[in-house]
């Protein structure tokens, strides 16, 4: 087996793969400690070229892998991409392009919603992988023999599952789907994790747009403390401590002391008056310029109607043309198509609207009806009114 652990080395197989038109590749991490993924393997394969490189290695520089995967004439398989691409944009500042998803490409091809990478090559090979080295910790050196070979499987099978999907997906037409999919996948704004957004990944658990503001502030101030000092967000403040302290608004660190989801003492701690500042500045901003909350009440009876007519819809178009139904649609852009008179959803675009959004808003209007034949969902024409 071949594992890289210096930098010499590492710039001949680069250069190797640069060769090939494609190159697997997947990656081993930890984070359960950290903010910042903690690279621990890398592997990498193409037609007859398979490798790991171990990025603990002294000495060893990874420039040489990152301008591989900056290389536009290669494209980068991966499955499940988004995680190892967010470490490629931690450690180099880039984001890999082109890319091949094979988990998002089996969803274009028929193979259900988020396959795993074990079933999809049980499906499209007919082998079985040995997972028994699944719960490795890949920080840990040196790592067995059977740790590697588990390991290169990642990729050495990845090869072929890409092939069949490529050519599936140009037998079909569908290359062109997947790449709308992978233009967001490789965007770099995908993986930008600046502090003033991280209130955009909670729950909104909070009673106004006052509460609002402050739970703006307190999630920039845990993102920036947790990047500072690589350390889980929750390990700084857990999401409910953020809820509760968004809505009960402390503006002194007694009152810390309180809060039912704050330990004992936390009022005493260096970061106890840190959040009161934050919750100072929340209750500083403007309500009217904060972001509507959605108190909106529970959708009437026909709306609740439509959104199972489209979810029917949704299911019988997606099997009628191979793709998984999470793919064309979610559940928010069938209510949105079921109450927005024109609703701006990724359902109503491109191939989707093609293959299931005309239908949908058409289903909307009356123009459309659902029946069954042979045991199958079947679009019918309703009659014109004129």
């Amino acid at each position: 087996m071949r594992v890289i652990s210096s930098t010499p080395d590492l710039a001949a197989l680069c250069a190797e793969l640069a060769c090939h038109p494609f190159v697997a590749v997947d990656t081993e991490f930890m984070r359960e400690t950290t903010f910042w993924p903690k690279l621990c393997l890398v592997q990498l394969a193409s037609p007859g070229v398979e490798a790991i490189v171990d990025p603990q290695a002294p000495g060893l520089d990874l420039a040489p892998f990152f301008g591989l995967m900056a290389d536009d004439r290669v494209v980068k398989v991966f499955h499940a991409a988004r995680q190892d691409i967010e470490i490629v944009k931690y450690k180099a500042g880039l984001v890999p392009t082109p890319v091949f998803d094979t988990q998002v490409a089996a969803m274009v091809c028929g193979f259900g919603d988020s396959i795993s990478y074990v079933n999809l090559v049980k499906k499209i090979t007919n082998r079985d992988l040995d997972k028994s080295s699944r719960f490795t910790d890949w920080s840990r050196r040196p790592l067995s023999q059977p740790q590697l070979v588990y390991a290169l499987g990642d990729v050495t099978h990845l090869r072929d599952v890409y092939i069949h999907l490529k050519d599936e997906l140009e037998k079909s037409g569908r290359t062109h789907w997947l790449s709308e999919e992978m233009a967001a996948l490789t965007d770099p704004a995908t993986y930008e994790l600046e502090p003033e957004g991280a209130w955009r990944r909670l729950k909104l658990k909070v009673r106004n747009r006052k509460a609002l503001g402050v739970l703006m502030e307190l999630a920039a101030w845990r993102e920036r403390a947790a990047q500072s000092q690589d350390v889980p967000r929750a390990r700084v403040l857990r999401d409910e401590a953020l809820y509760d302290i968004a809505n009960q608004q402390p503006t002194e660190t007694s009152k810390l002391s309180e809060l039912r989801t704050l330990s004992d003492g936390f009022a005493r701690s260096s970061r106890a008056k840190e959040i009161i500042d934050a919750v100072k500045r929340g209750l500083a901003r403007d309500p009217k310029s904060l972001p509507a909350l959605d108190h909106s009440p529970s959708l009437p009876a026909e709306a609740g109607a439509m959104i199972e007519l489209l979810r029917v819809l949704l299911k019988a178009a997606a099997g009628r043309h191979g793709v998984a139904p999470r793919l064309i649609a979610d559940s928010d852009d069938l209510e949105r198509i079921a109450v927005e008179r024109e609703p701006d959803v990724g359902a109503l675009k491109g191939w989707r609207r093609e293959l299931f959004g005309n239908d949908a808003l058409r289903l909307k209007r009356g123009e459309l009806a659902l029946g069954m034949k042979s045991g199958e969902v079947v679009v019918i024409e309703t009659p014109s009114e004129n």
